[in-house]
């Protein structure tokens, strides 16, 4: 996983002092991760802790006792997992002595008791009962393996780990602190970690400094270690430990290693290891000062417990987590949280997952592979939305980066940013997340002021009857879902044209038609219905037609795109619903919408659009399979294309709404993006896409009102459009209803302090009868869904999808 980089002597790293290592290491983490220190919120579970190894420094291992069972109970696992579960963590740690059955009768008596023929046969059956009783992802530490036995463990847990310790064989010899420690001998953990590396698991591995080895053979295992990993890419994380002499052992009086000297090995292992390595240090064997630690070139804590103790250093509580995030970013640093899987492993599933453990690793993910922090997901209640960024932050915190202080200048100086930029704006966290929201807003009070517009409309959605295939969809209906999201329909048109007449007794200005492309539907039947509704209702304004709708239409009369949009403005369609749009680049599109327009053919639509004369909005779908660079793509594509002609009147960012999408179910996107990925989104929309679309809009269907409200406070200013009735969201699974009347719409406004303002789709003003009629509208009559003829074809196979997934991870 991890890139290449050119290896240092051995030579020149032996004989660099510390005060030469530590700038180049902590430059180096600061290249491949930034200001982000990570960590991992897990509960630890000894499952046995009878060893047959006997290493002089070790107080875990314990020998059997008179009415003591050697094994955790399932009892006790799932009493343990599940406290964990309750304070937040997840990762479950499992952590036990290596094969203690070859060395006692009481392991073998009781494994028998069981129903298990072996301690890892055990730990997998333990493994597999947390997986499905509880959402938290194992980790495994039981030691030296066999290729079948990491293979067993590989269906159960997203990780495993064996500690090196060290290469040196000195150690295992009389006097050594490994002596009649068979697990112990260096070839079998490092036959361990290939074999790991061969199956392709996500291993943590490192090394025990203070033992009785030498500056050097510390290299040499650091070196062993990264040629395993440049043969597999499979090692996520070296641990640097530095040993703890602990009461009633033979090691007992032993001197600990100073600061000096595990600084010098964990900068000398991100000299070996390159920027994009983890390397991590456990931050409670060394409570006095994180911060030379961080300066050391680490870019991790480890795990870190809420609920149990270090069992192997019991003398070393762990730091409360706030604790650590205090001292961390005392540091200049953002403490973030990881899983047990590292992000970079996580966003390959395929790859470095059992399909057992994929889709519960994806769920629990966001965009970049970290743990998604609340339950909250676009369409599903407010409750868990934390409170909106204050437009207050500062940009002089120390955990704020140069790069993003400089990129926010720039962009709210109105110039273009590069796509890496944006991409790495959209990674940022914490206190840069706050300060990105915060210059957002600023930025629009100064150019937009405190106006929230909204529109009053009426959406029709005239069938969902479509011969694409989008993955992403719950709306459209083929031959094989109406079982799944209710029947398909095709609306008569004395049906909308009685929507149209009631939209305007209900002081609407404007009629947004979109449907799917339902394969009997010409260009002359998206001509009629625009005809048709100008005859009888002329005032209302016409915002019909995503860019996909227009090229169905275009290529059935055999007319160009051009051509088939002046026949339409002629006919009276007044502007276009920039739809369709879902992420701007081929390799997402080939996997959510395999058969629609590619991103050119979209933008070009656009485009003739606006040199027909017709304005439209635009909007980015995110938070299914996508990422920070595919968003950033998009807005800057977006950008140019409003510089050339200007026009764009919105920009919407549409979060996927998880819960009824055909890609969901088949367990290949997330739930849709993260709370912060979505003020980020509007915030950035507002940055990047300044000065040339001042208009940010929220979707309330998706983001519901408090949702809302806190996308208004991080750089948007417009709430959309009232809707009267929403299809498309709502077979998504929203919770968030299908109409938000004015009156409704102006309470949410000034509730944040901001100022109520109806507008026409082309933000225009509202004549007064208009908006009087709008606050006092009758409810809506029942609607007539007219069955729709003969289905269309079947989504594609999961597998193509998958592979799909696959090239798309390998390009990103």
């Amino acid at each position: 996983m991890q890139k290449s980089v050119a290896t240092p002597a051995f030579e020149d790293l032996a004989n660099q002092r510390l005060a030469e290592l530590l700038p180049q290491a902590a430059a180096l983490r600061d290249q491949g991760h930034g200001q982000i220190i990570t960590y991992s919120r897990k509960v630890f579970i000894p499952l046995t802790r009878l060893c047959r190894d006997v290493c002089h420094y070790c107080t875990f291992a314990q020998t059997p006792r008179k009415n003591e069972a050697p094994y955790l109970s399932a009892d006790e696992v799932l009493s343990i997992a599940r406290a964990g579960e309750r304070a937040g963590c997840t990762e479950v740690l499992f952590t036990l002595g290596d094969k203690p059955e070859l060395r006692y009768a009481s392991a073998r008596a009781a494994l028998e008791a069981l129903g298990h023929a072996s301690t890892i046969e055990y730990l997998a059956a333990m493994c597999r009962l947390v997986l499905k009783e509880t959402s938290l992802l194992p980790h495994v530490n039981p030691g030296v393996m066999s290729t079948e036995e990491i293979a067993l463990l590989r269906q159960v847990s997203v990780s495993q780990g064996i500690m090196l310790e060290s290469i040196s064989e000195r150690l295992c010899e009389k006097g050594g602190v490994h002596y009649g420690s068979p697990d112990k001998l260096p070839a079998a953990r490092l036959a361990t970690i290939r074999a790991a590396g061969k199956l392709q698991v996500p291993f943590t591995t490192g090394i025990l400094i203070g033992i009785g080895e030498t500056r050097a053979e510390r290299l040499e295992s650091l070196y062993a270690l990264r040629s395993l990993h440049e043969e597999f890419g499979h090692i996520q994380e070296i641990i640097i430990q530095n040993f703890r002499a602990k009461p009633a052992t033979k090691c007992a009086g032993r001197e600990e290693p100073d600061m000096g000297e595990l600084r010098w090995t964990i900068a000398a292992a991100r000299l070996i290891f390159g920027p994009e390595m983890n390397i991590q240090a456990p931050p409670n064997l060394t409570p006095d000062d994180y911060s030379l630690l961080i300066g050391a070139g680490i870019n991790d804590w480890g795990g870190v417990s809420p609920v149990t103790p270090d069992h192997v250093n019991p003398e070393a509580p762990w730091p409360h987590i706030a604790t650590l995030r205090e001292n961390t970013e005392k540091a200049g640093k953002e403490l973030v949280e990881r899983m047990a899987i590292y992000p970079s492993y996580a966003r390959a599933p395929s790859k470095w997952l059992d399909p057992s453990l994929r889709q519960a690793v994806l769920r629990g993910s966001d965009a970049e592979g970290f743990p998604r922090m609340s339950a909250w997901s676009p369409g599903l209640g407010s409750a868990s939305i934390p409170a909106p960024v204050s437009r207050s932050v500062p940009l002089r915190l120390p955990a704020i980066s140069p790069d993003v202080r400089d990129a926010l200048s720039r962009a709210s100086d109105g110039r273009a940013l590069s796509e890496d930029t944006v991409a790495r704006l959209f990674r940022s966290r914490g206190h840069e997340a706050d300060a990105i929201c915060a210059a957002a807003d600023s930025l629009r009070q100064a150019t937009v002021g405190e106006t929230v517009r909204y529109v009053v409309t009426r959406n029709i959605n005239y069938t969902n009857v479509c011969k694409y295939k989008c993955a992403f969809c719950a709306f459209s209906k083929g031959r094989h879902s109406a079982n799944l999201r209710g029947p398909a329909y095709d609306l008569s048109m004395e049906e909308i044209i009685r929507r149209a007449h009631e939209a305007k007794m209900r002081g609407a200005t404007e009629l947004c038609l979109q449907g799917g492309i339902h394969p009997g539907y010409t260009g002359e039947t998206y001509l009629e219905l625009v005809r048709t509704l100008k005859s009888v209702e002329p005032d209302l304004h016409i915002h019909a037609f995503s860019p996909l709708e227009i090229n169905h239409g275009a290529q059935t009369l055999g007319l160009s795109v051009s051509q088939f949009l002046a026949e339409l403005r002629q006919a009276g369609l007044g502007s276009l619903p920039g739809t369709a749009a879902e992420i701007l680049h081929d390799g997402v599109r080939a996997i959510i919408c395999p058969d629609k327009l590619n991103s050119r053919q979209w933008l070009d639509t656009v485009e003739a659009a606006h040199r027909n004369g017709l304005r439209t909005t635009s909007t980015m779908m995110f938070g299914h399979v996508d990422g920070p660079e595919h968003w950033a793509r998009h807005l800057l594509s977006l950008r140019e294309l409003q510089q050339r002609t200007g026009g764009i009147t919105e920009f919407v960012p549409l979060p996927f709404v998880h819960m009824e999408a055909p890609l969901y179910y088949r367990g290949l996107a997330r739930k849709g993006p993260t709370f912060r990925e979505t003020l980020l989104v509007h915030a950035l929309a507002r940055l990047v896409l300044h000065p040339l679309i001042p208009n940010i809009q929220v979707s309330w269907v998706k983001l519901g009102a408090d949702g809302a409200k806190a996308c208004l406070q991080a750089g948007a200013n417009d709430l959309g459009g009232t809707l009267m009735n929403e299809s498309i969201s709502n077979a998504a699974g929203t919770e968030h209803g299908q109409e938000m009347g004015p009156a409704q719409m102006d309470a949410l406004i000034r509730s944040i302090g901001r100022l109520p303002l109806q507008r026409s789709t082309l933000y225009g003003p509202v004549p007064e009868a208009t908006m009087r009629r709008s606050y006092c509208a009758p409810e809506l009559s029942a609607m007539v869904l007219t069955p729709a003829g003969k289905q269309p074809a079947n989504p594609p196979h999961r597998r193509e999808t998958e592979k799909r997934i696959d090239m798309l991870l390998l390009h990103s």
